[in-house]
């Protein structure tokens, strides 16, 4: 029986069939929102979040194939089912290579469609239905999101953790990486062992060793008593080694034989010591650019890196803000009875969704203290917000300003690559000269400028 939470998003450009197949997959109890093009399709996703995508092949304007790709861009764990005539199958098993799900030729019948949907709610994200909605949520419910790409970056987490495989996370910093390696700890079936992180720009390059691997008594001036490392520590359960990329290059080839050989010789000890732990490591620098320059190991990055999650900043999820600014305050008045404020000013939230956050959820959390702090009201005012930004926030422009300014800032790139050639360009464009020329004109953009001699 299909569990009552599914959602599938249904595509095709025949409206009598979408009809049809609306009305099956509704009666066994899935939740079904319709799409009569790619397009269409792309502008309900991101609300929707459908687990499960079903198109037909052959559409006017954007078919399934281009449909498939453009989702699996942004959204590559999202299961897509492609129905095709039989004169497309050739093309069904082209998409089938590029990683579409499942293909079904026309006519199919009932049971063969929830066939494939049941496969792939298995291939895909766990559903929420009453055995494991409880779990479901637990595991993730330090991070607060709504954002459909947090929630495709915790699908492919939830996916990680039951593989069991080291895991790299690479973002910003402050966008809360330790949150989501606790996560994937949590989903994991090693969930109830212990789950430790360490800070490796935190630990003095002669301590780090003793730190992670640990020492006996008397293995050098100091070590009075026996110290168990944080790898022991960790047996059976997750190793977080966040700021990987700043571990001195020294140390790097220890870590490796460690991970390499499943075992650990604290300093002073003959006897290595084996080990079961999973490695999650985390980074905001470019670790490919460190390998390069010769900072970082290129086989200790393969090693760690099985997978790499990237966690998107801030600004690329700002409906995020209110909940992450309002989670924050309601945290601040549980801790301190002279907090005063309840809520924002809409013009205040404003400013917060319009700021480029460079700092991330961590700088968030600090303006929101800040102004927390310092409000002699319920509601916290714009210009609280405004100074503890310092003049940060950014303009959002009028959508006709921000449409022209990166209409001519595209010609601007093309007449650069083309040096001036205006065939060429509009060539690239994929538009005529005659349309190109008005483009020009329109923008007050002179071919003859970008020549170069």
């Amino acid at each position: 029986m299909p569990m009552k939470q599914t959602k599938i998003l249904l595509i095709d450009d025949d409206t009598s069939l979408l009809k049809l197949l609306s009305i099956r997959l509704t009666a066994s109890n899935f939740i079904v929102e319709t799409a009569s093009s790619g397009r269409q399709a792309l502008g309900k996703l991101p609300l929707f979040q459908p687990h499960v995508i079903i198109t037909d092949l052959r559409m006017e304007g954007m078919d399934g194939l281009a449909l498939f790709e453009a989702v699996h861009a942004r959204y590559p764990s999202l299961p897509v089912i492609i129905l095709t005539a039989h004169g497309t199958i050739p093309d069904a098993v082209d998409a089938t290579r590029k990683g579409v799900f499942s293909y079904l030729t026309k006519p199919f019948d009932s049971e063969q469609l929830l066939d494939n949907i049941n496969a792939a709610q298995r291939y895909g994200y766990p559903q929420s239905d009453s055995n494991t909605i409880s779990a479901d949520q637990t595991w993730r419910s330090g991070i607060i999101t709504t954002s459909p790409l947090m929630d495709e970056l915790l699908k492919q987490a939830w996916r990680v953790a039951q593989a069991d495989v080291s895991t790299l996370i690479q973002s910003e910093s402050g966008t809360g990486k330790e949150l989501l390696a606790r996560a994937i700890h949590a989903a994991s079936p090693r969930a109830a062992e212990p789950f430790i992180a360490i800070n490796c720009a935190a630990i003095p390059e002669a301590l780090l060793e003793s730190e992670l691997f640990g020492h006996r008594k008397g293995a050098f001036t100091g070590a009075d008593r026996n110290h168990t490392g944080l790898f022991e520590s960790a047996n059976n359960g997750t190793l977080f080694l966040d700021e990987i990329g700043d571990m001195p290059l020294e140390f790097q080839a220890k870590l490796l034989r460690v991970l390499q050989e499943g075992e650990v010789r604290p300093v002073g000890m003959t006897q290595a010591v084996a080990l079961d732990v999973r490695v999650i490591s985390a980074t905001h620098s470019d670790l490919e650019s460190a390998i390069e320059a010769r900072t970082f190991r290129e086989d200790l990055y393969y090693r760690l890196n099985t997978v790499i999650l990237e966690l998107p900043p801030l600004a690329d999820r700002c409906e995020d803000i209110p909940l992450l600014a309002n989670h924050c305050l309601s945290q601040l008045r549980q801790r301190a009875d002279t907090c005063l404020a309840h809520s924002f000013s809409r013009e205040a939230m404003e400013l917060l969704m319009t700021a480029p956050w460079p700092g991330n959820i961590r700088q968030l959390l600090n303006v929101v203290e800040q102004v927390a702090v310092l409000t002699t009201s319920a509601v916290i005012s714009a210009s609280l917000v405004q100074k503890a930004l310092r003049g940060k926030a950014k303009e959002l422009l009028p959508l006709g300003e921000a449409q022209s300014q990166f209409e001519r800032d595209y010609l601007v790139q093309i007449l650069q690559m083309t040096r001036g050639n205006v065939c060429q360009a509009a060539r690239l464009a994929q538009r005529n000269r005659t349309d190109f020329y008005k483009l020009l004109h329109r923008h007050q953009l002179e071919p003859a400028l970008f020549r170069h001699n």
